[in-house]
């Protein structure tokens, strides 16, 4: 999702755009104004229908992620995307309810905006296409509740599975591995629905218009692909975060820290540690104390005929404003709090003075490290 751009915050949720939504945005504005685009009118309606069902899809990932904050999960934004949206939480449940609550949040959102709809058709005396639009509205609601229940993870009712599972055995991981393979399952049975309706179709016995029923199929394999490869990232990220119980930052910090004087100059920053090491953070210590942090953002700040004259002091972040992490602290935590704030890195400090860095890349490869090595 990094190519998403913010368009502004819900409930401080921020919500955000990947510029793939632009392509369903106009695949669906096209499908509801089809055959009549010559009307002008009709355009407005595919539109304002199209807008208000994504307004929809932000409901039902509000809904879990204010369902998720109120069990204290972080909820870092909320992307709307080719496939819907999606609410990027840093942390996991801690427990099988909340789980159970945060999945379910959602769909039940989405029937009772469905119900909404079906309740201002009985009650609103409107007429064609209005009519037709707020049904529409009312059964998509009902499709999108429905389809995410289906027992397959990262579907909502995979995780509601996995909920089930977590309480029955007691063992998050156990409950998370048969939630994936079962959502893995159903993306292989999407991919395989899909392509028996493009070899039907090409075969001539689809009993159905060509285009569109192709069109259907081959977006049948891509949803998918998706949820098999969600699911498999998903159960990796599980076991990463397993990886990392008990795990202190002493254990997987790098004690080779990239540290400079306040007095250092931009230009003797650039060129003895940006280029040599490749660095895009140092630490700015004096006589081994934390004052800041100078970052490639702050030197960016600054004209490059300025470099020579201006020192590091004047464009660090200082250290009341820096994030740190300690030597006892839990590994996992630090880990999710540089998810919730895209941190890279992360000084750590002992007593006021550096004694390590936690870096993400590194912390990466030590995690890989000990599922190479089964532990």
């Amino acid at each position: 999702m990094d190519s998403a751009f913010n368009v502004g915050k819900i409930f401080g949720i921020q919500l955000r755009l990947h510029y793939t939504w632009f392509v369903i945005f106009t695949l669906v504005t096209l499908s509801l104004v089809f055959p009549n685009w010559s009307k002008w009118y009709d355009w407005i309606i595919g539109i304002v229908a199209s807008l208000l069902f994504f307004a929809s899809v932000v409901a039902h990932e509000l809904a879990h992620s204010l369902v998720g904050k109120a069990y204290g999960v972080p909820v870092k934004s909320i992307t709307l995307f080719i496939f819907g949206g999606i609410a990027q939480m840093t942390r996991e449940a801690s427990c099988p309810g909340a789980e159970f609550r945060m999945a379910a949040a959602g769909p039940v959102c989405s029937l009772v905006i469905g119900g909404l709809f079906y309740l201002i058709l009985l009650v609103t005396p409107v007429t064609e296409p209005i009519s037709i639009m707020i049904q529409w509205l009312a059964i998509i609601n009902v499709a999108l509740a429905v389809f995410n229940l289906i027992p397959g993870f990262p579907l909502d009712g995979g995780r509601v599975l996995r909920s089930f599972l977590w309480r029955t055995s007691g063992n998050y991981m156990h409950s998370t591995r048969i939630a994936t393979q079962v959502g893995r399952g159903v993306g292989y049975l999407f991919i395989a629905g899909g392509i028996a309706i493009i070899f039907t179709q090409f075969s001539g016995l689809h009993p159905f218009g060509f285009s569109m029923n192709w069109f259907s199929g081959l977006w049948l394999v891509f949803i998918g692909w998706f949820l098999k490869n969600t699911a498999s990232v998903g159960y990796r990220q599980a076991q990463w975060r397993g990886a990392l119980h008990g795990v202190t930052v002493a254990q997987v910090m790098t004690s080779d820290i990239p540290a400079v004087t306040p007095g250092t100059t931009i230009n003797q920053l650039v060129q003895g540690y940006v280029f040599l090491s490749g660095c895009h953070y140092c630490v700015v210590a004096d006589d081994g104390r934390l004052v800041g942090i100078v970052s490639l953002q702050n030197i960016r700040s600054v004209p490059q005929q300025k470099w020579e004259v201006t020192q590091v002091r004047d464009i660090m972040t200082p250290v009341d404003k820096v994030e740190v992490a300690h030597l006892e602290q839990d590994a996992l935590v630090v880990m999710e709090h540089m998810d919730g704030n895209s941190l890279s890195q992360i000084p750590v400090v002992s007593e006021g003075r550096v004694v390590g860095l936690v870096i993400r890349d590194s912390l990466i490869r030590f995690l890989r490290n000990r599922s190479e090595l089964g532990i």
